[in-house]
């Protein structure tokens, strides 16, 4: 099931009066036809509020726990009210974009878009999506071809308008799906941006799971005269996930993650990490501990991350690692288990996670890793769900393989072996402290030995050379016989006497 295909799911089961049927909304049978080609026939609360307040052209903010078909709550009404332009023309012109859906991941685009193809496929009305990662090619043909409702992230978005590809002045209807986090500072910019393209005059509408005071004072800024659709207490998790915080060391995370499967015998489960590099080792570890393993976060290119999602909801993968890329909108089938191997950053991530298991009135199972350093992370999620969270000791089983037993004999002798080892290194640092470099080699030499004893003759021996070079024959004077011999001058005076 897609997360539109939980429309037909019955209400709480608590609940003393039947769900509402869809054939008793102003729908076209063309609709309620492919509602019923999906198998249902009833609505979930946030859709029994919502889609008659959208039908009457309001503007609406609805807040919902995930799971509960909040796909379905904003594209059936907005299909409705766009039937009267339908037409069979095969000009482009006669199919301009009227209703512009944003949401905040591809993964999400893309199950919103299927969703809408389902629920118009008996109607002429055309549908289109965009979003970053793939060839842009492709998209410009199918943006050029005319569509009445376009699924789009901001910034493929706003690629194309700025290739001209899409024009958006006659768009009556925006929704921001999961709005928290389309308004937070890391789209808002994008958003603004795309706003400032549409028309003034259009009816908008905001669905998540989550809403902060923050958030819903800003979407007031974007909102006119808005109906608020609320179905639980705002920020509420599903009361059909079973969910355990368990205090684990960092370094043992990993272990117990596998313990928990071996134990409650789970096929499946998604496993959450903030980070993409924590997300690649992590995969990669459960791959080498011998299960069917995948990663998916944001450096991979759209075709494998896709590729990587549906393997996981075909069943071909055990563990699925995911940054929070998954955490919002994705709907899987089924789903037993979600594990958070790190504490989100934000505490309204935590309700997207654990949304992802326990879907449309199923159990799940949600557990929360907490290590010394989540306390903080930990108590935001605490005052957000409102609710006491109790952080519960985990005992892990030591699964490596383990050395036979030694007999008495052997222990004994392993007992010999050691104090021999620490009596041998005792006495080697005693020899080592007790060490002395030898002393330098003595070589005696005489004639440095001798004592210094001045020369015999008081006369310098230049004057003894100068004195025999004069007395020489002419002849016998080393150089030329002209050169006289150089006179005494006094030292005062520069010379050598």
């Amino acid at each position: 099931m897609t997360d539109s295909n939980q429309a037909g799911t019955p209400g709480n089961a608590g609940e003393a009066a039947p769900a509402p049927r869809f054939d008793t909304l102003a729908l076209d049978a063309k609709l309620l036809q492919a509602v019923s080609d999906q198998g249902y026939t009833s609505m979930t609360p946030i859709q029994a509020k919502a889609i008659p307040v959208v039908l009457a052209g309001r503007d609406v903010m609805g807040a919902a726990q995930t799971g509960t078909g909040k796909t379905a709550a904003f594209s059936l009404p907005l299909l409705q009210k766009m039937l009267r332009h339908e037409n069979a023309s095969m000009s482009p012109a006669r199919h301009p974009v009227r209703a512009l859906v944003l949401a905040p991941t591809r993964e999400l685009a893309d199950q919103v878009a299927a969703n809408v193809l389902a629920y118009a496929k008996h109607t002429r009305l055309r549908s289109a999506v965009v979003f970053g990662g793939i060839d842009m090619k492709p998209q410009t043909l199918q943006l050029k071809a005319g569509a009445e409702v376009l699924v789009a992230t901001p910034g493929r978005l706003l690629d194309h308008i700025e290739a001209k590809n899409c024009v958006l002045n006659q768009v009556e209807y925006v929704v921001l799906d999961e709005a928290d986090r389309m308004l937070d500072i890391g789209f808002l910019p994008d958003l603004q941006r795309i706003l400032a393209y549409l028309p003034r005059q259009r009816q908008t509408l905001l669905f998540s799971a989550t809403f902060s005071p923050e958030i819903k004072r800003l979407a007031q800024s974007y909102l006119q005269d808005p109906v608020t659709v609320e179905v639980a207490r705002p920020n509420a998790t599903a009361s059909t996930v079973e969910q355990h915080f368990y205090s684990v060391a960092d370094d043992d995370k990993r272990a117990a993650v596998r313990q928990v499967l071996r134990q409650r015998e789970l096929a499946q489960a998604l496993v959450f990490v903030n980070s993409k590099l924590g997300c690649a080792r992590l995969a990669r570890s459960f791959e080498r501990d011998g299960l069917r393993t995948n990663a998916l976060h944001g450096d991979k290119s759209q075709d494998e991350r896709l590729k990587a999602l549906d393997a996981f909801k075909r069943g071909e993968v055990d563990v699925l690692v995911a940054t929070d890329v998954a955490a919002r909108g994705l709907d899987i089938a089924d789903l037993p288990a979600v594990f958070n191997f790190d504490v989100p950053f934000n505490a309204e991530d935590y309700v997207h996670r654990i949304g992802r298991t326990g879907r449309a009135g199923a159990s799940g199972l949600a557990v929360t890793l907490v290590s010394r350093d989540d306390l903080r992370g930990v108590a935001e999620i605490e005052k957000l769900i409102k609710r006491k969270i109790e952080i519960e000791a985990f005992e892990l089983e030591d699964d490596r393989p383990r050395r036979p037993r030694r007999s008495a004999d052997d222990e004994r002798r392993g007992r010999d072996d050691d104090r021999r080892g620490r009596d041998d290194e005792r006495r080697d640092r005693e020899r080592r402290s007790r060490w002395e470099p030898p002393p330098a080699p003595v070589i005696a030499d005489p004639f440095f030995d001798r004592p210094y004893e001045p020369a015999a003759a008081d006369t310098p021996a230049w004057e003894l050379a100068h004195a025999a070079m004069s007395a020489a024959p002419a002849a016998h004077r080393p150089g030329s016989a002209n050169i006289r011999a150089r006179r005494k001058t006094p030292a005062l005076l520069g010379g050598n006497g």
